[in-house]
């Protein structure tokens, strides 16, 4: 791809270290519940995070955020983390408390990981944005 950069500053920062996390900790909770045969909710809300999570970081990464300045792309990051949080509270309790097998149980623990995942990124970006300051592209990226 002509023109894309990479920003090796994300790549380094806590927050691309958080967006790693978060999609090392969706992708085994996605194997968990894909090899144990889960209820198909649990696998496609583990697939959908870690789609969701890998696009986001891919964002920051290549910098297309500030290419693509139409919507304000750390916002829109606080919404998936507070709603992945949620959705995953829920999905992933009843994985633990149901436990039809092993597998189950594992890929709720990491969802459960994941979840604490989601909320600690959605704290640290609020609080690297201000909706009264004028908009910068380093400030809500690192």
């Amino acid at each position: 791809m002509a023109g894309v950069a990479v920003d090796r500053g994300f790549a380094r920062s806590p927050r691309g270290a958080l967006k790693l996390a978060r999609t090392l900790a969706a992708f085994a909770a996605f194997l968990c519940f894909a090899a144990s045969r889960a209820h198909g909710a649990y696998t496609a809300l583990a697939g959908a995070e870690l789609v969701v999570t890998a696009v986001f970081g891919l964002l920051y990464l290549l910098r297309l955020d500030a290419r693509m300045s139409w919507l304000f792309w750390p916002l829109a990051d606080i919404f998936n983390s507070i709603i992945a949080a949620l959705f995953l509270l829920v999905v992933c309790l009843f994985a633990i408390i149901i436990r039809t097998n092993n597998g189950t149980l594992a890929g709720g623990v990491f969802g459960l990981v994941l979840l604490v995942l989601c909320i600690v990124d959605a704290v640290v970006l609020f609080r690297k944005i201000s909706l009264d300051r004028p908009r910068q592209r380093n400030t809500p990226a690192k």
